[in-house]
Formats: structure tokens, C-alpha cells, sequence
């Protein structure tokens, strides 16, 4: 089992997603609870990033909403670093 670390700016997105729209946050939340079993699969549609990116991935929290992470293998850890608009226009 994996921990799940939350980067303090992903503490804020998940703050502002729990006020913003209460669907999306509780979605966040079975998420990041499936991290811990399995990161490189399952629902959200797991996606390794590239370029600026690369070694991190995403999983769909809504059309608009992407939860961004990384997964250190040695320590047995998932860095969650954003829950927040794909898009620029949050």
C-alpha cells in the first residue's frame, strides 16, 4: 500500500474544490483512496505526462478538474501536487 502525501497546494485545491462543486471533491476524494492500492491504474483514466511533466501523471476528477501526482517507488509514497483546472480558466 502506498501513503499519499498532499502538497500543501493540493490541500488548497481540494479546499476550494470542496466548496466549489461538492461532486467533483468527493470524486477527488475515492481517488486519492485508489492511489494507495493501485497509481498506475485504474478509474480516472491514469495518464503519464510528458515534456514539462514527465514522471508525474494525471487522473480525471471531471471534464475540467485533473488530480496531478508522482509515485516514489523507493519509499513506497504517491506526492499528490495538484487537484485543480486543467484549463486555465479555473
Amino acid at each position: 500500500m502506498y501513503k499519499i502525501i498532499i502538497s500543501p497546494n493540493a490541500k488548497k485545491d481540494l479546499a476550494e474544490l470542496q466548496k466549489a462543486d461538492p461532486p467533483a471533491f468527493k470524486k477527488a476524494s475515492k481517488l486519492l483512496e485508489e492511489l494507495m492500492l493501485h497509481p498506475y491504474t485504474g478509474t480516472g483514466k491514469p495518464k503519464r505526462l510528458k515534456h514539462n511533466y514527465a514522471g508525474y501523471y494525471s487522473r480525471r476528477i471531471t471534464q475540467k478538474h485533473r488530480l496531478v501526482y508522482t509515485v516514489n517507488e523507493e519509499i513506497i509514497t504517491v506526492l499528490v501536487i495538484s487537484v485543480s483546472s486543467h484549463y486555465n480558466d479555473k
